[in-house]
């Protein structure tokens, strides 16, 4: 059986350092391992529509903003299939489908639904694609006969759903769909990193991001003047919190034994840090200068591809074009299947058409 991956993203804005240790880094590296025999990697443009579907100029913007993301972070267009959801219209037809193996009950006690709506405000007027969003990932999902679907642990609820589509609807028309499984970031601290501020998301309206494409100064200044530590951590003898301090935490997700020898000799890991922290003597400034060092030695690479990639846009267009045209072709096959095995293939069908001309010959 192949492996196949399916992800993405959608294209409300640049992605930020909370979408690269939460997928996006994780996505290259399965790319580069060679375990995997397709990787699609998805815009999901129709999915932000659902509440932005009265700004679309800003999601057709970011199209090209997610997209020199990709590229910048070592997306390769020759190993991985990248594409624009809504140019792939089987998706639409088979959520369809799918829709009518899904209860509105079930729906409402989907765990990220219900978060998600509350965040927008939803609550007095939920639109129905929005609320119809975990069939539409299924859709995606299976379009592809995905086998591995790598998420933040916030997905979980969304990739449970989709199982259990795909386990309603092999049960009903036989085995059709592929069951996929999920692939969870393996360090902890990056299954969800929060916004700078501690919010639990990091998030452009809330004014609490990295992004990849910020320059070093603008990453320098959002550490050293807005990043969330210990607010009672007032003089450098006080001793020091760790938990729910956000440069410990970024610290988790992004820093290496060996950035000690180069930045901070005094100390040999992460955890000589914290515990110096925890009892006293360590200043704030020390450490966010720390983890300054950390984040431009990840983020330098990053922005130079991406300066590099903005100089051929035509290209990246191309890139978009071409695996989008690749991904229809897989989609429609899925749909052809699935249309199969619904029974609802009726021009394709010769057995059906003999017998209902075998059936009306002899009324003549």
């Amino acid at each position: 059986m192949s492996k196949i991956i399916l992800t993405g993203d959608r294209p409300t804005g640049k992605l930020h350092i909370g979408h690269y240790v939460g997928s996006l880094k994780r996505r290259v590296q399965l790319q580069n391992s060679g375990e995997y025999d397709k990787i699609f990697i998805m815009i999901a443009d129709a999915q932000a529509l659902t509440d932005n579907a009265d700004n679309p100029e800003k999601i057709r913007e970011n199209i090209i903003e997610v997209a020199l993301d990709y590229l910048a972070c070592g997306i390769d267009p020759s190993k991985s299939t990248i594409l624009i959801q809504s140019q792939i219209p089987e998706l639409t037809e088979l959520s369809f489908y799918y829709m009518n193996l899904v209860t509105v009950s079930r729906l409402q006690r989907n765990p990220t639904v219900k978060s998600e709506i509350q965040m927008r405000n939803f609550e007095a007027s939920i639109p129905v694609g929005f609320f119809t969003y975990p069939i539409s990932q299924a859709a995606d999902i299976t379009a592809f006969q995905a086998t591995t679907v790598p998420v933040g642990e916030d997905q979980m609820p969304m990739l449970e759903q989709c199982k259990e589509i795909v386990h309603k609807f092999n049960s009903v028309y036989g085995e059709a769909l592929t069951d996929p499984e999920i692939l969870l970031p393996d360090n902890k601290a990056c299954m969800r990193l929060p916004g700078i501020d501690g919010k639990a998301k990091m998030s452009k309206s809330l004014g609490n991001c990295i992004y990849l494409s910020d320059d070093a100064d603008t990453v320098k200044n959002a550490i050293m003047r807005k990043m969330y530590t210990d607010p009672n951590h007032i003089q450098v003898s006080d001793p020091g919190q760790i938990e729910g301090n956000m440069v410990f935490t970024y610290l988790d997700a992004f820093c290496s034994d060996d950035q000690f020898e180069r930045y901070l000799p005094e100390y040999k890991n992460l955890d000589e840090l914290k515990d110096h922290y925890r009892r006293g003597g360590l200043g704030d400034v020390k450490v966010k200068k720390f983890l300054i060092n950390v984040l431009d030695e990840e983020l330098e690479p990053i922005r130079k591809r991406r300066h590099e990639y903005e100089k051929d846009i035509a290209y990246v267009y191309e890139v978009l074009r071409k695996g989008s045209e690749a991904a229809r072709e897989v989609a429609a096959k899925t749909l052809s299947d699935v249309k199969n095995a619904m029974r609802i293939n009726y021009f394709d069908d010769q057995e059906l058409i003999q017998k209902h001309i075998e059936k009306y010959k002899g009324m003549e």
